[in-house]
């Protein structure tokens, strides 16, 4: 299995709802850093992966969808808690629609919200 890895970090905000969290429920910011894992078994006719240029683009895209915005006003957390684990899960469907290599098997977000805390999220995939 071959596994590729790729990061970014921003910062985004949020405040936590529907518990007593102490600080978390009154706006703070983050530094998160995303890290996506792709893995497949096979490569492509140039012996890649994927193209690691195409991937560089989308995660540089999808970091700056959220680099300085508040997680609570944005459409898809509507109705959830901006939790950590909403977010990754989030992400990783997101890197699911951009990317539509054939050859990948598995599409995981890695999430850091500070030097300690971190939550993955996978989304297994059928190679063609």
């Amino acid at each position: 299995m071959y596994r590729l890895a790729l990061r970014r970090d921003f910062i985004a905000r949020h405040f936590l709802i529907g518990g007593d969290w102490g600080p978390e429920n009154f706006p703070n910011s983050h530094h998160y850093v995303l890290e996506l894992q792709l893995a497949g078994t096979s490569l492509d006719q140039h012996g890649y992966l994927v193209d690691l240029v195409e991937v560089e683009s989308h995660l540089e895209a999808v970091a700056g969808y959220y680099r300085e915005k508040m997680l609570n006003d944005l459409p898809e957390f509507a109705g959830l808690n901006p939790s950590i684990e909403h977010f990754a899960r989030i992400l990783c469907l997101s890197f699911h629609e951009r990317l539509p290599a054939a050859n990948l098997s598995e599409i995981r977000v890695v999430l850091w919200e500070n030097e300690s805390a971190w939550v993955s999220y996978s989304i297994p995939r059928q190679v063609k």
